[in-house]
Formats: C-alpha cells, sequence, structure tokens
C-alpha cells in the first residue's frame, strides 16, 4: 500500500542585508515558493498572515531584533475619504482605469524606468532590465492584473499609471505601482489606492491589501492617511484605532529560527 505525505510549503530565511527603510538596521526575510497548481489557495492563506508576494516568492519580514514593518489592509466598506483626498480624486478625473491580464508591455517598462530613476534611483529595483520586469508581472502562478491608468496628453492616449494587483479570495492585493513623475503634484500615487478601495467594492471583496508600513520611513508614511486601516500584529488583524499612537520600531521580534516561525502558521494542506 502506498501512502502519500500532504504538501507543505518549505520556508527558508534570507541572509541579513541593509535595511531600505530605516538607516543602520538589517533586514532579513521569511519566505517560501508558490506552486504552481496551489499558488492561490498558498497567496490567499499567507496574504492573510501578513506576506507579500514577488513573483513566485511570499515573504514577510523576519529581522532579529526589530519589527518595524507592519503588514497593513484597508477595510474598503468603513473607508471614508478625507477632503485631501477628494480633491485627489478630482485632480485625477482625467485617467481612465483599464484592467489587463499579466503581460509586460514596451509602454508599460518605459514608465517604470522613468519612475525609478526620478523616485528610487537607488533602490533595487533600479537597473532592473526589460526581461527582468517582464518577469516580475508576467510570471505568476495566480489571478493577477496590470490595472493601467490612461490619459490624452499632446494628442496621443498615453499610459500614465499602472499597478500590478493581485486578486484574493477576501480582497485584492496592490503588488507594486508606479506613475509618471510629472503628475507627482496631482498625487497620482495615493489616487491609484483611492481607485483600488472603489473597485475593491464594485467587486463585492472585502479589504484592500497595501503591503507594509514602515513607521519612521519617510518613504511609508503616506500610507497611514488612509482610515479603517488593519495591521497585522501578534498574529492578528488589529483596527489602527485602536492604538492611541501608532506602533514603533520599539516592538521588537524574538530571534526565532525558521522552525520556530513556521510552527505559528496557519499553512494549508496542499496535497
Amino acid at each position: 500500500m502506498k501512502h502519500s505525505l500532504p504538501l507543505v510549503p518549505q520556508f527558508y530565511v534570507t541572509s541579513a542585508q541593509p535595511c531600505p527603510y530605516l538607516e543602520g538596521r538589517l533586514e532579513r526575510k521569511l519566505f517560501t515558493g508558490i506552486r504552481d497548481e496551489n499558488g492561490q489557495i498558498l497567496n490567499d492563506t499567507l496574504t492573510k498572515q501578513g506576506f507579500r508576494r514577488s513573483q513566485n516568492v511570499l515573504y514577510r519580514p523576519s529581522c532579529s531584533g526589530c519589527a518595524a514593518c507592519i503588514s497593513i489592509r484597508l477595510r474598503v466598506k468603513d473607508f471614508e475619504p478625507t477632503k485631501s483626498q477628494r480633491r485627489i480624486l478630482r485632480r485625477n478625473e482625467d485617467l481612465q482605469r483599464s484592467s489587463n491580464a499579466a503581460w509586460a508591455t514596451d509602454e508599460q517598462y518605459e514608465l517604470f524606468t522613468k519612475y525609478l530613476n526620478t523616485r528610487h534611483a537607488d533602490g533595487g529595483m533600479a537597473d532592473m532590465d526589460m526581461f527582468e520586469f517582464a518577469a516580475m508581472i508576467e510570471e505568476t502562478p495566480i489571478r493577477t492584473r496590470v490595472v493601467e491608468y490612461h490619459a490624452e496628453l499632446e494628442g496621443r492616449h498615453r499610459l500614465h499609471a499602472a499597478c500590478l494587483t493581485d486578486i484574493l479570495d477576501d480582497g485584492l492585493s496592490m503588488v507594486y505601482s508606479f506613475f509618471d513623475p510629472q503628475r507627482a503634484k496631482s498625487s497620482t500615487g495615493r489616487f491609484m489606492i483611492l481607485d483600488h478601495i472603489n473597485v475593491t467594492r464594485e467587486v463585492g471583496l472585502d479589504y484592500l491589501y497595501l503591503g507594509y508600513w514602515v513607521p519612521g520611513s519617510a518613504k511609508m508614511d503616506y500610507k497611514a492617511e488612509f482610515n479603517a486601516l488593519e495591521m497585522f500584529i501578534d498574529g492578528k488583524w488589529i483596527a489602527a484605532e485602536e492604538f492611541e499612537t501608532p506602533p514603533t520600531q520599539s516592538r521588537a521580534n524574538k530571534d526565532e529560527n525558521v522552525m520556530d516561525q513556521v510552527a505559528k502558521l496557519r499553512v494549508p494542506n496542499l496535497s
């Protein structure tokens, strides 16, 4: 008689690297690969536990002595735009949204490089070539869309912003977004979040996953501007409004080994 063992994802931890958000700190990540036939289930399950997707990898911070990165999501039914956010919606009324298959184009890559060169020239993605960009967009075994925003400019219908967006069983996840730096005064990055909130409502899902918020990092401050946020802390989602003051870097992780960290995860049986 043959017995088959349950298929359980294998988890690993990266070596320590300089933190891109907080100077003088080191980061490391707990990660696992996404299997084609079970990728959607694994992505749904681990995203709800603070993980993010990058191509065929799911990861979350696992830094020694630091818990500054906080996974956040937004309850779309409870969200109410502020006056400034309503102004952002009006300033971007010229943009027309389209939802497309996860397929990279030259126009996307041109906008992507323009965005990085202006906003994140010293980041780890700054030297990404077209083939690497295509892999970021296309290497996904799960339900993913490229949400594009076009508008007329100088007589041409041009791409001004885009977001790689995963479709989960309880919400949408904004994996990576970029926009024309010349639209910075229109707050187009924030506009894409506001528009994704509307899309999430329209399709009847509950949450918009926004990745990580890092208190003390100027690159991440904009995420705290949105209300109806929840934070994944100590294994559960907690409404941001329950905190009198936002959590800070003083929340330190225990320096656990991989087995200890994985033992606390709710991992699906993929057999």
